[in-house]
């Protein structure tokens, strides 16, 4: 599962999916024609590749998620600090406040963040 990878499009449906389901598979259509211009057939080839990369199942026409939202976005977050911090989170964290400042909310909520993670 760490390894799946979503084009912008898919990430895109994907998002829309774990918004609104349980959903039809015939309501994925219409949303999608209105929202991506796509034909039912579009939108059935990506929804069965999402279900085939273990993130939606798609049982008698209703569509759910495997796997939520946050945790998919967490392993694929983990995965990035991974390869390409050698796991290092305070070296991502350097490297991503080197040139985008916190305000004070934002550095408060990491401390919440850091707090909750040592008490795990």
């Amino acid at each position: 599962m760490s390894d799946v990878q979503l084009g912008v499009i898919e990430a895109r449906f994907a998002d829309r999916v774990w918004e609104c389901e349980p959903v039809s598979s015939s309501e994925l259509v219409k949303l999608s024609a209105g929202e991506f211009g796509w034909k039912r057939t579009t939108t059935h080839t990506v929804l069965r590749r999402l279900c085939d990369k273990g993130l939606f199942q798609n049982v008698n026409g209703t569509v759910t998620s495997v796997i939520s939202r946050d945790e998919f976005y967490s392993r694929q977050s983990t995965k990035y600090v991974q390869e390409t911090f050698q796991g290092s989170l305070p070296a991502f964290i350097a490297a991503f406040t080197k040139n985008n400042h916190l305000t004070p909310e934002e550095a408060e909520k990491i401390r919440e963040m850091i707090d909750h993670a040592e008490e795990v």
